[in-house]
């Protein structure tokens, strides 16, 4: 009887000062616009380099996301796996870094929990913010044509379902419906017609 065990393919080791370094780019990219943000929203005109007036927001960010990718592959690294518990790892770092600004242990503590339990869950169920649905790469047209092929009913089923009226309307309606109202009611409906007599 053969076992159904998979054979993992060997890990292939991340360089972690790269990572670190472009991850801490693209923080130093985000802080300086978040900085230049509090600079234009503040009240006094503090001119072109007032930018630098909030340089904590360049450090923090730049700090905390550079941390944040060099521990993601540093643990992926030392665990020689690419798994969830690496980004819920490096979240606690980036997340106590940030944290940091705030001088008080709790929030310290809080901020890097926070971080890691948000990029842990979200690393376990995919790492996508476009859904399930859209993780088959399959082509738009195709996925149509599936769908119409699928979820496409008789018009005569849908209305056996739904039944008439409510603005449904299929062919000889109009005369079953004369012949309801005059059973019921008695009235003798005449439908009007478009041509002169």
């Amino acid at each position: 009887m053969a076992s159904n065990t998979t054979v993992e393919a060997p890990y292939q080791a991340k360089d972690a000062l790269k990572e670190g370094l472009k991850c801490g780019a693209l923080g130093a990219g985000s802080g300086l616009f978040f900085a230049a943000m509090r600079t234009s929203l503040s009240h006094k005109n503090l001119g072109l380099l007032g930018v630098f007036k909030f340089g904590q927001t360049i450090g923090i960010t730049t700090l905390a996301l550079g941390a944040l990718g060099f521990t993601h592959a540093a643990a992926a690294n030392i665990r020689e796996k690419d798994d969830a518990w690496n980004a819920a790892i490096a979240g606690g770092v980036g997340g106590s870094i940030a944290g940091l600004v705030s001088h008080q242990m709790p929030k310290v503590v809080g901020a890097g929990a926070g971080l890691a339990i948000v990029l842990g869950v979200f690393e376990y169920t995919g790492g996508r913010f476009d859904g399930y649905l859209n993780r088959r790469e399959e082509d738009a047209f195709d996925r149509r044509q599936r769908m119409l092929t699928q979820r496409r009913r008789p018009l005569e089923e849908t209305i056996a379902d739904v039944g008439e009226g409510r603005g449904i309307c299929p062919p000889g309606y109009e005369e079953r419906r004369r012949e309801r109202i005059k059973e019921k009611y008695g009235w003798d409906i005449n439908p009007v017609s478009a041509k002169a007599d």
